[in-house]
């Protein structure tokens, strides 16, 4: 990577010196329209996602609309796996989701051939991508290719995590075949025209360096280097919380590192500029672009190009732009990256943090079942969702309606507030009863089950404890409840002992331990045991009474 040179160009040329390290006028702008560009169309995600002629409209308006220096022809991380024998659920507003996987069946990993630029939706987006090489000879083009591990999850399912310590010779197979399925693919979009070749391996995140090292940097290397010898620029795209695996990318050779708001910008630039590669995000996909103003869009798109400095960095959201994303937020973003005095404008304004109508949460999860919860962008559209709801999903069945299990895709302003009150700060995230308990890491069966348990046992021991230690004093706060109240409170401290003394003065809830409103004060220990009425008791008396509850 070189950062000697400054270049002032445009479009294709300004993201091919950015990818290449260098120093330019202004930073390119690359929004990642995928079945969003169906929704400029008013088409849904199912018929955008399976048409040449609609990609090319879609993806033509967007460059035109957007202002676009560089855009991908297509982004459906499914296409692979659909020509490899997944079944896809297809939905109107996201992309596709992988159903079942082949070798979860008893598919032998033999019977599983490369497809062919011929195969599934494969030559739609060649097709696509011919057309607009034609239109737009100034437009850096992104083929978008699956990455090896997130396409072997595809095909194995999720027990491709038990796999990698029970059997992982054959993930490394399978890992491999994933591996030339990515050569395959990139070759398929450079010969059609693509610039840039995008491996996006999503599900890498839910793995730390050392596996990263062992089960993705053997099989991501030679993609990179075969797609630099075939002429074309690389980009290692992930999302989620994959902050540990960043230099292990960056040592597997690609041009350039693609993050989402996950991982801070600035941790990125300086992993990549040590490692020789450029960098490029994390536009805010769902609080900013998706929920946010065009204002929000531009505050947030000069925070990323502050950290960029012009210098190696492709401003991008951070993933897969959202079906309903508003077009006025990205059209600001590309009006603001040519305008340098909107951008001082807008680093000069203060605006005020969104975070009014935080919900008090302190009370949450104390009812007698266990909630789950499952933070998520979309489990229809982004694949580590998917598989993190999955995973809650087949074990809730387990504990026998004990487990009550919601998923909140934080595309509406309530599921950010959800979300920001548990201090979520990654998706996807599992919390137990609003305790963050796995975050971008989707737990193994054993393990998930495990950490229920544990919150089903504590909540079984806080019941018992709760029955068998409290003391409730009952009167109409006049000296002799308060000189009763005193004596407990005494008798709980020189004992020790923990329980929990209540004050009761609403004559309606004495009827409800079975006192009297003129028998008062009256002492009732747990299980509305009536101990003393109308007297303040000697102290040693109520001491045998605290001692006896514990």
């Amino acid at each position: 990577m070189s950062t000697s040179t400054h270049l002032s160009v445009g479009g294709k040329e300004l993201v091919h010196a950015a990818i290449s390290g260098q120093r330019t006028d202004r930073a390119p702008w690359v929004p990642f329209v995928g079945c969003h560009a169906g929704a400029l169309m008013g088409v849904g995600a199912d018929e955008y996602l399976k048409s040449a002629d609609l990609m090319h409209r879609g993806v033509n308006l967007a460059i035109d609309r957007y202002q676009a220096d560089g855009i991908p022809v297509a982004f459906d991380l499914q296409i692979e796996a659909e020509a490899l024998g997944c079944e896809l659920r297809w939905s109107t507003d996201t992309p596709p989701a992988v159903v079942d996987h082949p070798l979860a069946q008893d598919t032998p990993l033999d019977q599983l051939k490369i497809p062919g630029p011929d195969e599934g939706r494969i030559p739609i987006v060649l097709d696509a991508t011919r057309r607009l090489r034609a239109d737009h000879p100034d437009t850096a083009l992104y083929g978008l290719v699956t990455g090896p591990f997130t396409l072997a999850l595809h095909l194995q399912g999720t027990d491709i995590f038990m796999r990698m310590f029970d059997d992982p010779e054959s993930v490394q197979r399978l890992l491999k075949f994933c591996s030339d399925v990515a050569i395959a693919m990139s070759r398929y979009y450079i010969e059609a025209g693509c610039d840039v070749i995008a491996i996006v391996d999503p599900m890498t995140s839910q793995i730390g360096p050392d596996q990263f090292k062992q089960f993705v940097t053997p099989y991501a290397k030679p993609v990179f280097e075969s797609i630099r010898t075939s002429g074309g620029l690389s980009s290692f795209f992930v999302c989620g919380h994959a902050q540990q695996n960043v230099e292990a990318m960056c040592q597997c050779g690609p041009d350039n590192v693609c993050v989402d708001e996950n991982i801070p910008l600035d941790f990125v630039r300086d992993t990549c500029r040590d490692n020789q590669a450029s960098f490029g995000g994390n536009l805010q996909l769902t609080t900013v672009l998706l929920l946010g103003s065009p204002e929000d869009a531009e505050k947030n798109a000069v925070e990323c190009l502050k950290v960029g400095d012009n210098t190696g960095f492709v401003l991008a959201p951070g993933c897969d732009l959202p079906y309903a994303t508003p077009p006025e937020n990205l059209e600001a973003v590309g009006q603001l990256v040519r305008d340098t005095y909107r951008q001082e404008a807008v680093m000069a304004m203060s605006e005020s943090a969104d975070v009014q109508d935080i919900p008090d949460m302190s009370g949450y999860g104390q009812g007698d079942h266990v909630i789950v919860d499952i933070i998520t962008l979309d489990s229809e559209s982004c694949a580590p969702c998917q598989y993190m709801v999955e995973a809650v999903e087949k074990i809730a069945p387990d504990f026998d309606g004990i487990v009550r299990w919601r998923e909140h895709k934080i595309k509406t302003p309530e599921a950010i507030r959800f979300m920001t009150s548990l201090s979520v700060k990654n998706i996807p995230t599992i919390c137990i009863d609003g305790d963050i308990a796995f975050v971008s890491r989707i737990p193994p069966k054993d393990e998930l089950s495990a950490a229920i348990q544990k919150r089903i046992n504590q909540k079984a021991r806080l019941r018992i404890r709760r029955r068998q230690c409290e003391i409730h004093v009952l009167g109409q706060n006049d000296g002799d409840t308060i000189a009763m109240k005193d004596a407990v409170d005494q008798a709980v401290l020189e004992t020790g002992a923990d329980v929990s003394v209540h004050l009761v003065t609403d004559p309606l809830e004495f009827i409800r331990f079975g006192v009297e409103p003129d028998e008062t004060p009256a002492l009732v220990t747990t299980g509305h045991q009536v101990v003393s009425t109308e007297r303040v008791p000697d102290s040693m008396a109520i001491k045998q009474w605290v001692q006896s509850l514990q």
